[in-house]
């Protein structure tokens, strides 16, 4: 009656028509889940330092938020 590559679309569209609400969480998840794993194989590659050697630190400025407030980062915030 039906092979199995018209059963493997069937299943498909029947999983897009019921899972129409979700999908775009869905995609949106998976591609997120795919640049970590890129940005991690990236890291892999690199050589590590030497063992008397360690790398410099990332240092990320910005900002940080307080109850409302925003500090600069290293900065002290509010004291409690």
């Amino acid at each position: 009656m039906f092979g199995l590559s018209e059963l493997a679309v069937i299943l498909v569209v029947v999983i897009a028509v019921l899972a129409a609400r979700k999908l775009p969480e869905l995609t949106r998840a998976a591609g997120k889940s795919a640049r970590i794993l890129k940005a991690e194989a990236r890291a892999l590659k690199e050589e590590p330092a030497p063992a008397g050697e360690q790398p410099a630190p990332h240092v990320i400025r910005g900002e940080t938020v307080v109850s409302g407030t925003t500090t600069p980062t290293g900065a002290p915030g509010p004291q409690a």
